[in-house]
């Protein structure tokens, strides 16, 4: 018999070893039962979150484990289409992949377009597309775009269909005259695209383009660039008017009170393209035009007519992983919109 005694004022009493070892086995019996209680419990507490609506669109619910699951299955670089913060990536998803495609959905439900019930999101997906099938139907084919609308679409946008020659240009902007000769010095004994880089990097003064080794890009007669803000001076065209594609401005050309030197790298030539080259992918485009607009709409009115009970505070309880899920080949992604 071995004599176990506890600290006095808590209470003397004796344990033989076989009550000790009892003791010790039923507490180790008690605690994988106290750690699937807490499981059981854990487990329930999110069952019951993942089951709150977030919205409703039409007779269909969109829950928290809805969108848990299906955003799991966008991948992280997509999600920030929506955003940085996980509050934007939530509202953003359900507003642009998750109620559209309930409203699809329930659309087709509606017009009888698939009878069979949802077993899987390939199934949703397919009713979905049933009803853009049939709003294509209701538009009609690109063939079907008159030759009047082509034409009107071609004068609409000329000016993205005609450009005039454009010349690359690149300049180095210094303090004097004879800062710039010495860069043209410089440039006489190496012309390579890597020295007159390094020198614009080193001397040039407008240091907006000094970074780009000079480079002010494709520049029309007048000096226009297509980069907002950015014009040549013209002094600087005229310049670059006079000498050859791949020719440096033998001399510092003055421009305000500095002086540049100026290199003309290339040119692209105008271009001009007939209404009957065009015509092909001009009916494309309006008819794709068609689609969306008419796709647009059709959500716009299905938007204000069936959802509700839109619900931010459980949408905000969704869960968004660090990293990209599994993709199930029946599942949808965020291409379907």
């Amino acid at each position: 018999m071995v004599d176990r005694r506890v600290p006095a004022g808590v209470g003397a009493f004796r344990l033989d070893s076989h009550a000790t070892r009892a003791v010790a086995i039923l507490a180790l019996l008690l605690v994988p039962r106290v750690c699937a209680g807490e499981a059981a419990a854990d487990a329930a507490v999110r069952s019951t979150r993942a089951e709150q609506v977030v919205t409703r669109v039409g007779p269909l619910t969109v829950t928290v484990g809805e969108v848990e699951s299906r955003l799991a299955r966008v991948a992280v670089v997509q999600r920030a289409e929506w955003g940085t913060s996980a509050d934007a990536v939530r509202r953003g998803f359900v507003s642009d992949v998750v109620v559209p495609q309930a409203l699809l959905l329930a659309s087709a439900e509606a017009q009888s377009l698939a009878t069979e019930p949802p077993s899987s999101y390939a199934i949703e997906r397919a009713r979905s597309n049933a009803t853009l099938r049939a709003l294509r139907a209701r538009v009609g084919t690109a063939e079907a775009v008159s030759g009047d609308d082509v034409r009107a679409y071609y004068e609409q946008n000329r000016a993205r269909f005609d450009s005039p020659e454009r010349i690359g240009v690149w300049r180095i902007l210094c303090a004097t005259s004879e800062d710039a000769q010495a860069v043209l010095d410089a440039l006489k004994t190496d012309s390579s695209t890597k020295a007159f880089t390094d020198l614009a990097r080193t001397h040039s003064l407008d240091k907006g383009t000094s970074l780009r080794g000079g480079d002010l890009g494709l520049l029309t007669d007048d000096g226009v660039s297509p980069e907002p803000g950015l014009r040549a001076d013209p002094a600087v065209m005229r310049a670059v008017l006079a000498v050859h594609d791949g020719d440096i401005v033998p001399s510092p050309v003055p421009e305000g009170p500095n002086f540049a030197v100026v290199w003309r790298r290339g040119s692209l030539p105008a271009r001009h393209r007939t209404l009957a080259d065009l015509a092909p992918s001009i009916r494309d485009t309006i008819w794709k035009n068609r689609i969306k607009d008419a796709a647009d709409q059709l959500l716009a009115n299905l938007r204000a007519a069936r959802v509700r009970d839109v619900n931010e505070e459980v949408l905000a309880s969704a869960d968004i992983p660090a990293e990209d899920g599994p993709t199930p080949r029946d599942g949808p992604d965020a291409s379907v919109r």
